[in-house]
This record gives structure tokens, C-alpha cells and sequence, in this order.
């Protein structure tokens, strides 16, 4: 697991099932179901430290417990892979060329949580990572991985795919849950979670593509082996998006704990152009701003909660010096305020309200105070939404403002970008 997984050009193609097997695939489905118990499995995830990968880091031991020891049935799976987060592509990556290890994923999540249903929930325009799910599916269903009574014990499954809306609401939880259930892609107000209330209103499983990926090898070689590689406090590894600010973009592998410098320089091959780096965002449009100096702080949920910032779902921005930080602050919160569902009134008002007050700084117009409203606006709504977009916004901005706060007022001053 240690190292670089997904550099551009190096992995090409689909691996098979025969590939799959010759790195030790399903030998954790075989053990979990031959010789543990559902609840030694969640007890394994549990000691590995794995959490979410799809931004918000629940532990997934914890969240397979609340769905595992609900007496509601029954019990379901769902495999997020809507993705839809600008600049991620690991998820669908990983469904590309490794379907196997996720799909292997989903059934010991299944197992363990005494689900006899899941559903892959995957993006609708990733024709390839659904093609390449479509056929390991059908391949492990005929080498007996899947289906009815696996592997000649009493566990059964049946799996569905379910084509997720290209759009970034739909990628919430909750919101997920709603579309296989054949309704509009809106979230739902929590609690109740999914976990104990979720698809059809019972326990479900809600993980993220890359967060199954990790529970084969765990369950194969143990949550010793896997805290092996990062921090106590963030076992494993994580896979981080690089694009197109450095010189090698790609996907990469990295034990949490390796610094945002040696991805950003000995992975990604340095910024393109050799230019100087103003600011860097390291977990995509959500995550607060941290400032050049910050470029050593280790990846993982702690420190770079402690540098002002969040780790989200791995994907790094990089902002070159050159790069009018208003500008860039005004692409996230039109992102936002268009990806808005507008099912909560607070939430449609205020992305729409930060973008407007944002496209009035770039204009020159509204003087200093308007600087002064933003955190107002932000603080006033934080978490009256049924989702978490009502407080997307609020981290690019108030770091933006904290940390460049001279390119708003240049902008205010005069009407356009430093650098023009």
C-alpha cells in the first residue's frame, strides 16, 4: 500500500480477477466468512483506525457498529462512488482499474453489517469505472464471491448498480439514499443518520469508494499491519489528487503523516514553470487556505486540522504567486452557490449572498465594510442546512480574507486584480 498508486501513465488497464487473486484478492472475503464473525470483522476495522475518505473521516468501524447492532431489518450497503468533488479523481479511479478490491470491499462490509442487499451508487458519466464494475461483478458472481450462498456458507448478497446524478449535492449520504430510492437527489435533515435510518428507512452503510478499497487488506493482514503505515492517530494511507498547478499531476498514495511538500514536490515533480507558491488548499473547494510556510505540515486529520485547515477527500489545490487569491475565492463560492440543491432557503440565500458580496469586491464596489459581513454571514447560517454545502464556503473564504486580505482591498480600491 505504501508508495504511489495511480501516477498518471503507469496503471493502464482493468485488473482482472485473475489479477485480483494473484495479489491475494478475496482471501479476506474467504477468512471473514470461514472463520469470523460479523462482529470480529467491525472489531478489526475498529483497531485499524480506518475512517471515511470521503471528506468528513467518520471512523468506519463505528458507523458499520450502529448499523450492525441496529435491531431494525434490514440491514443495507451502499457504495458512494457519486464523486463529484472538482479535482477528484481517485474514486473513479479506483473503480476503473481495481474493481475487484471494491467490490471485495462492499461484500465484508455487507457481511458485517448483516446486510443481504448493497447498491453501487456510481457517477452516471464514468462510463469506464462502471463498465469495469459491471464486468468484476459479473465475474466474481460466477467465481462464487457474490450471490447466493458464498463460498458454500449461509451468507448471501445481491448487488445493484444505481447511476448517481453528475452533480455535487448528489454525492451527500443522505442524498444517495434518495436517488435509489428513485427520487430527486436531495439530502435529507439528520438525525436520524443512514446509519440506524437510511435506504427505504432502515440501518444502511454509507461508505465511500476508497474507504471500501482499504477493508480487504485489513481484514487480510490485520489492523496491526495497517497502522503500520501512517500516524496513530491516522492509520493507513490516504490517495491524494494532484492536477494541473504541478509539473506530474496524478493520483498518489501516501502514508498520512508524509508532508503536503514531498506530494507537492517529489511526487507531483514541483509547480509547474518553477513558479512561487502563495497558498495551498489540501482538501479541495471546501478546506480552509493555508498559507506557503505551511507546506511541511503532515497529512493527516490532526495536523492539518491544527494548521487551519481540513484534509477533506484529498485533493490539493495549489495557488501560484500571480494568481489574484479573489479570483480564485469567487470560482469556489459561484461552485457553490450553483451546486446549491435550494431544498434549504438559508443555504440558497447565503451561497448565493457570499458569491454576489464576492462578485461586488471584484468590482470595486461596496467598500471596506463589505469585507466586514462576510463572517457575519457565514457564522448566521453555519449548520441550519440539511447538508454540510451551507458551510462549504465559509473555510476559502475567512482564510482568503485572514491571509490576503490586501488583494480585497486592491480590489476594492480599484476594480481589478493586482497583477493586471
Amino acid at each position: 500500500m505504501q508508495g504511489i498508486l495511480f501516477p498518471r501513465g503507469v496503471v493502464e488497464g482493468r485488473e482482472d480477477l485473475k489479477g485480483h487473486r494473484s495479489r491475494g484478492g478475496y482471501v479476506a472475503l474467504e477468512k471473514a466468512l470461514k472463520g469470523l464473525t460479523p462482529q470480529t470483522v467491525i472489531h478489526e476495522i475498529n483497531e485499524s483506525g480506518l475512517r471515511g475518505r470521503g471528506g468528513a473521516g467518520f471512523p468506519t468501524g463505528k458507523k458499520w457498529g450502529l448499523t450492525g447492532e441496529s435491531v431494525e431489518q434490514p440491514h443495507y450497503v451502499v457504495l458512494n462512488g457519486g464523486e463529484d468533488e472538482p479535482g477528484s479523481k481517485k474514486d473513479r479511479l479506483l473503480m476503473e482499474n481495481l474493481p475487484h478490491l471494491v467490490i471485495e470491499g462492499v461484500i465484508l462490509a455487507s457481511y458485517a453489517v448483516g446486510a443481504s442487499d448493497a447498491y453501487l451508487y456510481v457517477n452516471k458519466e464514468y462510463k469506464a469505472a462502471n463498465d469495469s464494475m459491471t464486468q468484476a461483478l459479473a465475474e466474481a458472481k460466477e467465481a462464487g464471491y457474490c450471490g447466493q450462498k458464498i463460498l458454500g456458507g449461509d451468507f448471501s448478497l445481491d448487488i445493484r448498480f444505481v447511476a448517481a446524478p453528475p452533480n455535487y449535492v448528489a454525492g451527500e449520504d443522505s442524498a444517495a439514499l434518495e436517488v435509489i430510492e428513485e427520487k430527486k437527489p436531495l439530502p435529507r435533515q439528520k438525525p436520524p443518520f443512514p446509519a440506524t435510518a437510511g435506504l427505504f428507512g432502515k440501518p444502511t452503510a454509507v461508505n465511500n469508494v476508497e474507504a471500501l478499497a482499504n477493508v480487504p487488506p485489513i481484514i487480510a493482514k490485520g489492523a496491526k499491519w495497517y497502522r503500520t503505515f501512517g500516524t496513530p492517530e491516522s492509520p493507513g494511507t490516504m490517495i491524494f489528487s494532484l492536477n494541473d498547478e504541478v509539473n506530474h499531476p496524478g493520483i498518489y498514495e501516501l502514508p498520512f503523516g508524509s508532508s503536503l511538500r514531498s506530494l507537492i514536490e517529489e511526487c507531483g515533480g514541483g509547480v509547474k514553470g518553477g513558479k512561487a507558491i502563495k497558498a495551498i488548499m489540501p482538501g479541495g473547494p471546501s478546506s480552509a487556505y493555508l498559507p506557503s510556510d505551511k507546506i511541511d505540515v503532515p497529512l493527516d486529520h490532526n495536523s492539518v486540522s491544527a494548521a487551519g485547515s481540513s484534509i477533506g477527500c484529498g485533493v490539493v489545490h495549489v495557488v501560484t504567486e500571480g494568481i489574484c487569491i479573489v479570483e480564485e475565492t469567487l470560482r469556489i463560492a459561484d461552485f457553490f452557490a450553483a451546486e446549491s440543491c435550494g431544498q434549504c432557503p438559508a443555504c440558497r440565500m447565503e451561497t448565493n449572498m457570499l458569491a454576489a458580496m464576492l462578485k461586488k469586491v471584484q468590482q470595486g464596489q461596496g467598500g471596506a465594510p463589505l469585507l466586514e459581513q462576510f463572517s457575519k454571514v457565514i457564522s448566521f447560517n453555519k449548520g441550519k442546512g440539511f447538508c454540510s454545502l451551507i458551510n462549504m464556503p465559509g473555510p476559502p473564504i475567512e482564510s482568503a480574507l485572514s491571509l490576503f486580505r490586501a488583494d480585497f482591498e486592491y480590489h476594492l480600491a480599484n476594480g481589478r486584480c493586482p497583477q493586471n
